[in-house]
Parts: C-alpha cells; sequence; structure tokens
C-alpha cells in the first residue's frame, strides 16, 4: 500500500534518484564522494568516442552510476570471513588476471592490525570459505542490483545487464554467465570507465592508462579498451573540466529522460531504503516499518498531504547514511569504542550529504538527517533544539526511536511496545521528544495493519519461514525455531524462493522487505 497515495501528481528525473543512489553506493564502498558520478562521465565519454547508439548510452549511463548497486549485499557475512577491506584490496585486482584477483582476495581476508603470523594463519583458515562463498555471493550482489535497478524505474533494457555484471571478455567471470561480444556493449563500456576511475585514484592518469592497456583482450573488449587508452587524456578531462559533477551528471543523461511519477517514485526511495537495510539483518525492514509508522502517525495528527508525503518520503531515505559506516559497528555487540561512536554519530550527515545534491530529494533533507535530534538539544549528529526542528522532523525523530527500540539490536533484545511508549513518554516529559506528535505515533503504533493474503502465494508456513531467513537465521536455526527438520524447512525455503521468482537469501530478504513480509520488530534476530 502507499505510505502517501495523495502525491499521485509528482514527477521528478529518474537521474535524480539514480545518482543519488549512486552517491550512496559510494559511500557504502568507501569510494571519495561522487566518484560514481567522475566514473559515469567517463564512461559518456567513451561512448561517445565509439560512436554508439542512442539506447547503448543510456544503458552506459544507468549501468555505470548503479554499477556497485549490490554492495551492501551479504555484509554481515563478509564480516565472519574477510577481515579487511574488500575494496582496498580486491578492488584494485578485480578485472586483473586470475592470480591478481587470487593476490586481491587473499590480501583482504587478514585484519589490519593482525601480525604477520597471525595474518598468514587466517588466511590459511579463510580462505577455503572465502573462495566457496564467492559464487554464491556474486550471484546474490548480481540478483539483488538487478531488482533493485527494477525498482528504481529502470526498464528490462537497462536492469536485466545487471544480471551480467561480474563477466569478463574472456569468459573467466565468476559465474560464466557470457562472455566476449554476448555481453552487452554498454557493459563493456562501464567495466572500462569504473576500473581506469578507480585506478586513477590509486595511481594517476599514466598508470589507469596502462592498467586498461594491460587488461585489453582480457577482462575488457580490446576495441573498447583500445580506443580508452588512445583517448585517455581527453577521457579523464571529463572529470577535470566538468565544473559540478552533479550539473554534469545530469546534462550527461541522454534522451529521452527517464521519468518518475506518483508511486513510481515511492517505489524508487523504498529501494534506496531498501539497499541501505541490507547492510545488516538486525536492520531488515527498517526504514520501510518507520515511513508506514511515520506516515499513519502525521494523518493521525492532521498534517497536510503534502507534509505526510514529505515525512513518509524522508523516513524511507533517512538512513542512508548508514552505508557509510562500516558493517562491523551495526554487528557489534558490544559498547562502541569513541571512534565507532563517531561513525555513528555522523551517519544522519552522510545522509545529508547524499539528499542534499538533488533538487527532488533535498527538501527531505532537513528531515531525514534530523531523524536522531531531540528537542532538548541532547541529540545528534547538529544538537538541534526545538526552535529549529520542524513537525515532521520532530515527528520522524519520535517515529524512528519507537521503531528502533521494538527492534532487536545486537547489544539487546527488542522492548515490548509498552515498554517502548513508557520510555518515550518518559523522554517527552523531560522535553526530548513532542508529546502531541509522540500520542500520534503510539496511537498509528497500536494499529498494525491486517494482511489478509500473502505475495506470491506464499503459505503461512512459507511466509514464517522466509521471515526468519530475512532476520538472518539458516536453515538449521529457522527448523529448530519452528521444531521441524532442516530438510523441510529447506522444502519451505526453497518453495517460497520459486513462488518469489528468486535464489539466494539477499534477493529473499530485498523481496521481503519490499513486499510487507517482515516489518521492523516483527522478529527477533537469534543465533
Amino acid at each position: 500500500m502507499s505510505v502517501h497515495a495523495s502525491r499521485t501528481e509528482q514527477t521528478v528525473r529518474s537521474a535524480e534518484v539514480i545518482a543519488a543512489a549512486c552517491l550512496a553506493t559510494d559511500l557504502g564502498m568507501g569510494f571519495p564522494f561522487e566518484h560514481g558520478l567522475h566514473a559515469t562521465l567517463m564512461a559518456m565519454r567513451l561512448a561517445d568516442l565509439l560512436e554508439v547508439d542512442q539506447e547503448t548510452a543510456s544503458q552506459t549511463y544507468y549501468c555505470s552510476l548503479l554499477m556497485y548497486l549490490g554492495c551492501t549485499t551479504d555484509a554481515d557475512i563478509l564480516l565472519e570471513i574477510v577481515g579487511g577491506s574488500a575494496t582496498e584490496s580486491g578492488g584494485p585486482t578485480m578485472f586483473g588476471s586470475p592470480a591478481q584477483v587470487l593476490t586481491g582476495v587473499v590480501r583482504a581476508i587478514p585484519s589490519p592490525d593482525s601480525s604477520l603470523y597471525r595474518s598468514a594463519y587466517e588466511v590459511v583458515a579463510r580462505l577455503p570459505s572465502v573462495l566457496r562463498f564467492a559464487r554464491p555471493h556474486t550471484r546474490a550482489v548480481c540478483e539483488v542490483a538487478t531488482m533493485l535497478a527494477q525498482r528504481l524505474g529502470l526498464p528490462p533494457s537497462v536492469h536485466e545487464i545487471f544480471v551480467l555484471l561480474t563477466e569478463r571478455w574472456d569468459g573467466y567471470g565468476i559465474l560464466r554467465r557470457a562472455q566476449g561480444e554476448e555481453m552487452p556493449l554498454a557493459l563493456r563500456i562501464v567495466h572500462v570507465a569504473r576500473d581506469a576511475a578507480y585506478q586513477r585514484l590509486i595511481g594517476g592518469d599514466e598508470h589507469a592508462a596502462d592498467i586498461i592497456r594491460q587488461r585489453g583482450g582480457h577482462a575488457f573488449d580490446p576495441v573498447v579498451a583500445t580506443r580508452f587508452t588512445q583517448n585517455a587524456a581527453k577521457i579523464m578531462a571529463a572529470v577535470d573540466d566538468c565544473g559540478s559533477a552533479w550539473q554534469a551528471t545530469m546534462t550527461a543523461e541522454p534522451r529521452p529522460w527517464l521519468i518518475l511519477e506518483g508511486e513510481a517514485i515511492e517505489r524508487a526511495l523504498a529501494a534506496i531504503g531498501d539497499f541501505v537495510d541490507l547492510i545488516s539483518p538486525w536492520l531488515t525492514g527498517h526504514s520501510s516499518g518507520v515511513a508506514r509508522l511515520a506516515v499513519a502517525a502525521a494523518e493521525r495528527c492532521d498534517f497536510s498531504r503534502s507534509d505526510v508525503a514529505l515525512v513518509g518520503q524522508a523516513a524511507l531515505v533517512h538512513d542512508l547514511g548508514r552505508v557509510a559506516v562500516h558493517p562491523r559497528v551495526w554487528q557489534k555487540p558490544g559498547p562502541l569504542s569513541a571512534d565507532e561512536w563517531e561513525q555513528v554519530r555522523l551517519h544522519a550527515y552522510h545522509t545529508e550529504r547524499v539528499l542534499d545534491r538533488p533538487p527532488f530529494l533535498a527538501p527531505l533533507s532537513k528531515v531525514a538527517c534530523a531523524h536522531h535530534e531531540r528537542l532538548d538539544g541532547s541529540g545528534y549528529h547538529r544538537n538541534a533544539t526545538a526552535r529549529s526542528l520542524t513537525p515532521a522532523a520532530r515527528l520522524l525523530a519520535t517515529a524512528d526511536a519507537f521503531s528502533a527500540m521494538t527492534e532487536p539490536r545486537p547489544h539487546r533484545s527488542a522492548f515490548m511496545a509498552e515498554e517502548a511508549a513508557e520510555i518515550l513518554s518518559g523522554e517527552a516529559d523531560s522535553g526530548r521528544h513532542d508529546p502531541d506528535l509522540l500520542v500520534g505515533v503510539l496511537e498509528a503504533a497500536g494499529q498494525p495493519a491486517l494482511r489478509v493474503q500473502r505475495p506470491a502465494g506464499l503459505t503461512e508456513r512459507e511466509a514464517e519461514v522466509i521471515r526468519l531467513v530475512a532476520r538472518g537465521l539458516q536453515t538449521k536455526q529457522v527448523a529448530r525455531r519452528l521444531a521441524i527438520s532442516a530438510k523441510t524447512a529447506d522444502t519451505h525455503i526453497q518453495n517460497a524462493y520459486r513462488k518469489m521468482g528468486v535464489s539466494t537469501r539477499a534477493a529473499a530478504t530485498l523481496y521481503a522487505m519490499e513486499h510487507g513480509l517482515v516489518s521492523s520488530g516483527e522478529l527477533p534476530i537469534s543465533s
């Protein structure tokens, strides 16, 4: 159900929302801010030099912006087997020779602070798990990126390319789905431009050109690689001479522009929220749950139609900045260090950085980035007080607080709704929350939506199993929780996957969030 159906008259260029998602993937990958925009400008210049047709140009544009749309996939599992930075260690070698790829994987395994002997032990102990995990993880990344790209409003001619995201010209892509000219030309262009942009960060222009030259005929289409190396200075000047990277990226979108209208805007924003929540099973469904609660509360508090829409849209993307924080922090069961707490405190700031760029999303920024502020100035990240917090910002902060309290976290169990209400009432009495808006939030929380039919024809048991899978439980854990055999649990999982049209846990989690199978605080996580 739409959380703000009254806004069906809204329209926005898809490029604004997609480029915002690109900025979020920069944060999630640990790239410099706007790196993805710069890479896209290089990709479009390369496409121009190759004299591609309009459809290929459009595919190049959107695929480049969303190259790392699956970067939050399986983050919790990667933490268990990779101690270092996959971006810093594996990024430079992602399109290298098989030996270089393996070297990058090995470098990513040890923790950065491990001694030489400890590092060697960690590599020996974890490498088999990493190699076993590589294929299913890659499949999940492609599947999630495809699903999110579709929800962002991209047509099949674009979002279906993401199935081939990790393929190579020489056929040595880990999934072996395509090679050579079986790969869309747009993807071959994006691979060269994206790798060149990253290599340029590492070693400068000459280094980037040299790496692309070496990889031509191997990971990369030799024609595309040669065209890049012959025009490397001109292509990289697309970044240096662009002025505002945001404005240059908007200008570079091929016509006809894609447009989002009405509920398609909501679906796109919900996709961004789900992209963020995939970073940890503890956060599954949080953004969409906060949005539903905030909209219901805003309606009870007699907000105008436009303000109800504002609250709902801001709620969907309020936690976007979480991806700038290492997933290990969101998974930590104990107290945070000073540095970890500072990362958490600044996640609202990173939300603001992304939302301030697109004109359509900028009005959401002041509401979304204030979701941890409190009326008495005791919140974060700006320590704002009542004078500067709008009713929409106050309501979202209260809805987010209630939702978070009633969700489990690695350091505590979920509060019962009654306990959360009592705590927040005490905070309202002490001047931290708006008491009138709190009443609206609590009233809204006391009226859960009744679902009479499961999506995709799932049975009640299959829906129950998918909820547990989405919360991070493995097949044997699901079996123990439901007091059934592991074989029966696996049968339910496979039947549900087939009905939902997915094949991986990450994609099932994304589907569950999208279709309301799992809501914020609905279930605890247990090992």
